[in-house]
């Protein structure tokens, strides 16, 4: 009897290695993992002075063009009103029909508080469509745009804050393919806040500390059709910091930094799990001897899912890189911005805007002047791409044209 149990645990145990299962992960080429959104043309600086400085702007001093970078800047706006409007060329290399344009006009309600509205607009050009050499050529004019309205408030002397609403609209679809075809849309938040201290005296000159952020474009998520999978909005965190060097009443220095990220999960790292019987007994995959139990495709070998909701994929941006920590900090962007200013009547500006090769390697060096006329600012920018891929923007002229009213209206302190 006990040889016999004896037996029947060998059998056991021998049945045991012939049945387990193992378990082979193939991952994908997947070196960069670049964050992408839907409407991704909302992190296009749209004005020439922000453009100048290296595409930096939440903590700037107050301008029309305030309302795309941080609204709580209209608080501190020593013009009672202002409209400003631009221009900026995309891709003229190529072609000459798509661009950005961007209207914006604010107003001081009082020495407290503040709105401002804008509409930006995104042409991709005209796309001619020929079914064939008889029938006549159809042209779609694809586009999308965004209506914004902020409210600023100021708590205190120094700080403020903006809430920001946004409707987007994204027709990018082809009505002569798809009859059925309509454009897509969602709305985003912005929460915003500017500090601005007082002119203090220092040894030979007198300066000005300035500090803001902001969230921005936060909302649902926007879906092209139907079948398609929903995408992010560029989600955004802004935190920037300056300081006005015054060295008298006609010379004036402002540097200012900043630091952003994108509020969207990172995509993992994906592969094909496989599992199979090890038929041989070897504990390793021997081709015609092991039996396929399933193969799994888009299976997440490290990091998190994206299929979260927009909330949560904002608070799961800042720990999901597949690298950790060190791909976190690649996820930032950081640009320098400089504007010398002379009486109030001409500035020269330079910047620099530096992103990690991995993550879009934008990098680019700008180069921007300002001349004012009575109520009337003209601004124009040129960026200089310093990236192995070549910018979009690169050797671009972009243009704005601010008109101010009751300027000098509101002094600060």
């Amino acid at each position: 009897m006990r040889n016999y149990i004896l037996a029947l645990m060998t059998l056991g145990m021998f049945a045991q290695v012939k049945a387990q299962t193992l378990t082979e992960i193939i991952p994908y080429s997947n070196d960069s993992r670049v964050i992408t959104t839907g409407v991704p043309f909302l992190l296009i600086a749209s004005d020439a002075r922000a453009a100048g400085m290296g595409d930096l702007g939440v903590a700037t001093s107050a301008d029309a063009y305030s309302q795309q970078w941080n609204p709580a800047k209209y608080g501190f706006s020593e013009a009672k009103s202002g409209l400003g409007i631009s221009y900026t060329p995309y891709l003229s290399k190529l072609v000459n029909d798509i661009f950005l344009g961007n209207i914006t006009y604010f107003n001081r309600l009082s020495e407290g508080s503040a709105f401002g509205v804008s509409l930006k607009y995104f042409s991709l050009g005209e796309i001619e469509i020929v079914q064939d050499e008889f029938s006549e050529a159809l042209i779609e004019k694809p586009n999308e745009l965004t209506i914004d309205a902020s409210y600023a408030l100021r708590l205190a002397d120094q700080f403020s804050l903006a809430v920001a609403m946004r409707y987007l609209r994204s027709d990018l679809k082809i009505q002569a393919v798809d009859d059925n075809a309509s454009a897509a849309s969602t709305f985003g938040v912005d929460i915003a806040g500017y500090y601005q201290g007082e002119e203090d005296a220092y040894n030979s000159f007198n300066g000005r500390w300035r500090a803001g952020f902001a969230i921005q474009n936060l909302g649902p998520k926007i879906k092209y059709d139907d079948a398609g999978r929903e995408n992010f909005l560029p989600t955004n965190l802004r935190l920037g910091g300056g300081f006005d060097f015054i060295f008298d009443d006609y010379n004036r220095l402002n540097v200012t930094a900043e630091v952003a990220k994108l509020l969207v999960p990172t995509p993992p790292i994906l592969g094909v799990k496989i599992e199979y019987e090890d038929d041989n007994g070897s504990g390793s995959y021997e081709e015609d001897e092991d039996t396929l139990i399933s193969e799994t495709e888009d299976y997440i070998i490290s990091g998190k899912s994206q299929d979260v909701s927009f909330i949560s994929g904002v608070f799961q941006s800042f720990g999901d890189a597949p690298g950790g920590f060190s791909e976190e900090l690649k996820e930032f962007t950081w640009a320098l911005g400089a504007e010398y200013q002379y009486q109030d009547s001409f500035a020269f500006r330079a910047g620099y805007f530096n992103e990690s090769e991995e993550k879009g390697a934008r990098k680019f060096f700008a180069l921007g002047a300002g001349f004012k006329y009575t109520t009337i600012n003209i601004d124009l920018s040129y960026l200089f791409s310093a990236s192995k891929i070549q910018s979009p923007l690169e050797n671009t002229l972009r243009f704005s044209l601010t008109f101010n009213f009751g300027d000098g209206e509101y002094t600060e302190y």
